[in-house]
């Protein structure tokens, strides 16, 4: 009898344990290279500052003619959802992907365009080569950065990734179609909630 009352308890624990953690999995955990980029307000913003807030990450570029917008305009989106939940301790990090052209200036005019609840939290970041980002994007993200050498575009990933408290990734979604808003509000809820 003491037994069972033993494994009661440790599985009613287990059960409360999980409740607490907000029902959040990873998907998986890519640990993210240090860096320290300029954002749009021409401040420098490393990993070290991120750490200790929930972020949600994109490549894009200013004069992006494909996918770039939309992920933008959903970006957006997803921090009106956030506010509506009352949800604070976040950022939105947006990597140049053509840092030669996105200057901290263009990017801040290009933030504006986009109806944006809360620009404070948004880091806009350029300030490294080109070969910094591709490499960042490829072994962080999991995203493919290319420069096209027919256009003055780049090729990269649509994807947004969640970044825990840690710097780590954690799960990444569509970014560009079938954008899963609620699924991304409420990961970034039960991770908001985890220490």
């Amino acid at each position: 009898m003491k037994k069972k009352a033993i494994v009661f308890g440790v599985i009613m624990m287990a059960l409360a344990l999980s409740a607490c953690s907000g029902g959040f999995k990873a998907d998986h955990h890519y640990s993210i290279a240090p860096f320290e980029f300029t954002n749009q307000n021409n401040e420098k913003v490393s990993l070290d500052d991120l750490k200790g807030d929930i972020w949600l990450a994109q490549f894009v570029f200013t004069t992006c003619t494909t996918v770039c917008p939309p992920m933008m305009t959903n970006m957006a989106e997803i921090q009106e959802k956030l506010e509506e939940k009352g949800i604070e301790d976040y950022k939105i990090v947006s990597f140049s992907v053509d840092p030669d052209v996105d200057t901290p200036e263009k990017l801040k005019e290009y933030l504006g365009r986009f109806d944006v609840k809360d620009s404070s939290k948004w880091e806009m970041l350029t300030g490294y080569t080109m070969e910094d980002i591709s490499d960042l994007a490829v072994k962080s993200f999991k995203m493919p950065v290319i420069d096209d050498p027919n256009s003055d575009q780049v090729i990269h990933g649509s994807r947004f990734g969640l970044v825990d408290k840690e710097g780590k990734v954690v799960k990444s979604y569509s970014g560009n179609g079938d954008v899963p808003f609620d699924t991304i509000v409420k990961d970034m809820k039960a991770l908001s909630k985890q220490d």
